[in-house]
């Protein structure tokens, strides 16, 4: 009796063992500890940036479905679609079966999030709020989606780009006062606590919205021209209007020095509007705009 007993726990013990080592444990950008499967087969990403993220790093296999607007790169259309970002569809995520959810704390509704893991699907949550914590981000992804090695090349990537724009502007004491335009109808700036404002100032420029107190402060025309831009980058698409319309507006405003010296700009909006590694494209984009002496002049 005793020794079937004893081979009885044995065996509990065999069956226990496999399944806590098939289970690690990570803390995530929100500083929550998070109990992931060893091996990860089947995500869902609840952000645009974050689908781009798991494609940049050769991880698109695991993705079963994802939130509107993940459109980069193109193949990530094909994606099922759980809501947006803003409204998951927390029915539709259990829908897939996933073993892991992806998640941005700044976006995701904390309620949904807790509804995913009160299903039983780990969420793993980011908060990248400036460059160097956008490098940490994508390295955190790299570990627990097993593409460490692809994750440290583009953040070395990342580093070595910001260095070089660092290294140009060193010594140079300008610092072009820089409006940046998101939309159109009311005029939507971007201040301080924004990766818009990190670039601008990155780059070289001083952002005239930086103390508006918000983060995405509104303005008249009437304060456009109180503020003086030497330089006005506008985002593509803002308002829903054209390249030209966008700039047609500020040309009404010959007064302007950004509109009389002709540094009147539209960017693409992905080059700004996502924590991604793309981010590093738009610094030295609003350097060449800011600092066309240093950095080659716009591409235009």
């Amino acid at each position: 009796m005793m020794k079937r007993t004893i081979l009885f726990l044995f065996l509990v013990v065999l069956a226990i063992v496999p399944l806590v080592a098939s289970a690690r444990q990570l803390v995530d950008q929100a500083g929550r500890t998070v109990t992931v499967p060893e091996r990860i087969g089947r995500v869902v990403s609840l952000a645009p940036s974050l689908t781009e993220i798991v494609f940049a790093l050769g991880r698109e296999d695991l993705l079963v479905g994802t939130t509107e607007y993940s459109d980069t790169p193109p193949e990530a259309k094909r994606l099922p679609r759980v809501g947006s970002y803003v409204r998951i569809d927390v029915e539709k995520v259990a829908a897939l079966k996933p073993d892991l959810c992806l998640s941005i704390r700044d976006g995701n509704p904390l309620h949904a999030v807790r509804r995913i893991e009160s299903l039983g699907i780990p969420v793993y949550v980011v908060d990248p709020h400036d460059l160097a914590e956008i490098m940490v981000m994508i390295n955190g992804l790299g570990e627990l989606l097993g593409a460490e090695e692809l994750a440290a090349g583009i953040t070395g990537d990342m580093q070595h780009r910001i260095e070089r724009v660092r290294a140009k502007l060193a010594g140079e004491p300008a610092r072009p006062a820089v409006f940046f335009q998101i939309d159109a109808e009311p005029i939507v700036s971007a201040g301080r606590g924004t990766f818009i404002h990190e670039l601008i100032t990155a780059a070289g420029g001083r952002n005239l919205a930086a103390d508006a107190g918000q983060a995405y402060p509104k303005f008249s025309w009437e304060d456009v021209l109180h503020f003086r831009p030497e330089v006005a980058i506008i985002a593509s698409m803002a308002g829903g209007h054209t390249p030209e319309r966008l700039t047609a507006g500020w040309r009404k405003w010959p007064q302007v020095p950004a509109v009389r010296n002709g540094r009147v700009h539209v960017v693409e909006a992905h080059l700004v509007d996502r924590p991604t590694p793309g981010l590093v494209e738009g610094l030295e984009t609003f350097a060449r705009l800011i600092h066309p002496e240093l950095f080659g002049g716009a591409d235009e």
